[in-house]
């Protein structure tokens, strides 16, 4: 068993002047061929200023996770949907065919989010919006299921499964049973750090594994989200943001 680290992404913009982000692509570390890993397009680290707006903008053939973990915003789009986001309001946009939304930051405090780009199985599927309303704003050191192809909360056309967790410091939490043929995993910090077999990942940064026996242990208090996946599942690489940026030859 090996596992991976993979270091933060690239800062784009500037927070200062309203918005920021940091855009990782797995498979930079991971592949020779693919920016992305399996149905992991991309992932983006965003701080955004109160007020801020994000303005009306296309996606085709991206499954996008809106993962709020300070802030509010809200949402709208072009299949009619207004929805206020936060920590306990989750939202999956299942772009499919044809799809624009923009995003509004409300309230006195930034927005600090992941918008996450999986990959659906095939493309031009049907557009498609979800919305799911938690109990509460994070899972203490147990495993809470986010996304999946079935019995998840918000759906995706892949097959993947997005969990979360806030696991407290020196908490050493095993990873969830691996179902059916998913037995990769992706583990991603958003805040705190986590030392993951022989390697140590803080915020921003990932660890990809294999059939994995090692338990995550936290260094400090940490809010973590973690891929379950099948490599060799069926995906579409050609999506507007989740697809390969890599250039061949």
């Amino acid at each position: 068993m090996t596992i991976t680290k993979i270091h933060a992404g690239r800062m784009r913009g500037d927070f200062r002047q309203g918005f920021g982000v940091e855009i990782l692509y797995p498979g930079l570390t991971l592949t020779s061929d693919d920016s992305g890993i399996g149905p992991i397009g991309r992932i983006d680290r965003a701080q955004v200023q109160p007020g801020h707006l994000i303005g009306m903008h296309p996606h085709k053939d991206d499954e996008i996770l809106t993962y709020i973990r300070g802030g509010e915003m809200l949402h709208r789009d072009t299949v009619g949907n207004e929805k206020t986001l936060d920590k306990t309001h989750f939202m999956m946009m299942n772009a499919g065919h044809t799809f624009q939304h923009e995003e509004l930051m409300l309230g006195n405090s930034p927005v600090r989010a992941l918008q996450i780009f999986l990959r659906p199985n095939a493309p031009d599927l049907e557009p498609m919006v979800q919305f799911h309303d938690f109990v509460g704003e994070s899972s203490d050191n147990d495993w809470r299921l986010i996304a999946g192809p079935q019995e998840a909360p918000l759906k995706v056309r892949s097959d993947v499964r997005v969990f979360d967790a806030r696991i407290t410091k020196g908490t050493r939490l095993s990873l969830p049973v691996a179902t059916g043929s998913q037995t990769e995993f992706l583990l991603y910090v958003f805040d705190g750090a986590i030392d993951f077999g022989e390697v140590t990942i803080a915020s921003g940064e990932s660890a990809f594994a294999r059939w994995v026996d090692d338990k995550p242990t936290a260094r400090t208090d940490s809010d973590v989200v973690l891929f379950a996946f099948d490599l060799e599942a069926e995906v579409f690489r050609g999506g507007m943001f989740s697809g390969n940026q890599k250039r061949i030859g």
